[in-house]
């Protein structure tokens, strides 16, 4: 073939593929399986052109379009924050919504122990000493007392760091215990929800007790808001993962076992974004002396109102879509 004839033949595709490529760089709408065909086709002619040695003006448009799909298909925009954004702010909050038997289920078992080992621990010290050892219970004590090298009181901007590297292990340990238990068709899921919700509730309410809440609270407050829903998103995804090794149905053990750890991971991607945020606000925050336990308050409530919102309505369709999605079933079933 000729390269007049080459040209002849294959320039019309070369224009509408040149005229998808203006449109996708202007941000309008185009078709991106067409897009995806021409690159492929364009490619293959510049390949037949090089080989054949044909003229430099026809093998340099083609290089031209190559290239300048090539820029536009494969290119990292905003360096993946569009993608982390809708990671954030619609993929994860569904995949909680999705697993909502499992978070109810995963909150009852940690925050029922939880509010009653407080409870008891608040009305008298032989709840706490049976739960904990004495010498725990005094570590806490020194933890949260009054002193300026402790908890909540005035530290350096390389302690804050440090802080937060530990406060970083620290949940995620707990985290993927709460998780990684679930394996043991989610009884070691359970257990650790139930501990943890046992010991924190004993260490809130004896630190109540004996007179320094006024420490111990305004420290947890606005951290908590984070760290015990992403215990909380971390067991309820171990309790879905031991449900597939538990209950089967159909599948064979190892098959539902893997189905279901794919339905948890999301779950525990929510959780560790919780727990990252929760050790940050730990660290440099939930330790400034110098912010008044009114305005940790207000922050606190504020943190839990967002932590709820993000969760429960995040990612949700308007109702017009979801009134078109439902023409589009109704149409598809008709």
């Amino acid at each position: 073939m000729s390269p007049m004839h080459f040209e002849a033949t294959y320039g019309p595709l070369w224009d509408a593929f040149a005229a998808e490529l203006a449109l996708a760089r202007q941000g309008k709408r185009a078709d991106g399986a067409l897009l995806a065909s021409q690159y492929r086709r364009v490619c293959e002619h510049l390949a037949l052109a090089q080989s054949r040695a044909y003229p430099i003006h026809l093998i340099a448009r083609l290089e031209t379009l190559t290239q300048e799909a090539h820029q536009l298909i494969y290119r990292r925009q905003d360096y993946g924050l569009r993608q982390l954004s809708r990671l954030l702010r619609v993929d994860l909050p569904r995949a909680v919504r999705a697993q909502r038997r499992y978070v109810l289920a995963a909150l009852l078992l940690f925050a029922v122990p939880l509010v009653a080992s407080f409870l008891l621990a608040w009305s008298g010290p032989d709840f706490a000493l049976r739960l904990m050892e004495a010498s725990q219970l005094r570590d806490f004590e020194t933890m949260y007392g009054d002193g300026r090298r402790v908890l909540g009181r005035l530290r350096e901007a390389g302690d804050d760091w440090q802080m937060f590297g530990i406060y970083i292990f620290n949940n995620i340990g707990i985290g993927f215990r709460c998780f990684g238990a679930g394996i043991l068709a989610g009884v070691g899921s359970a257990f650790v929800l139930l501990y943890n919700g046992l010991v924190i509730g004993a260490a809130a309410g004896h630190l109540t007790r004996v007179g320094l809440g006024h420490n111990f609270w305004p420290f947890v407050a606005t951290h908590s808001a984070f760290e015990l829903t992403g215990i909380v998103l971390c067991g309820a995804a171990g309790l879905r993962m031991g449900l597939g090794w538990l209950a089967p149905g159909r599948l064979g053990r190892m098959e539902a076992l893997a189905a279901s750890a794919r339905a948890a991971v999301p779950v525990v991607y929510a959780a560790f974004f919780l727990l990252l945020v929760a050790a940050a606000f730990e660290a440099f925050w939930s330790s400034a002396a110098w912010v008044a336990p009114g305005v940790k308050y207000g922050v606190a409530a504020t943190c839990w109102l967002l932590v709820i919102l993000w969760l429960g309505l995040m990612g949700r369709e308007t109702g017009s879509g979801a009134g078109r999605r439902t023409d589009r079933e109704r149409a598809h079933a008709g």
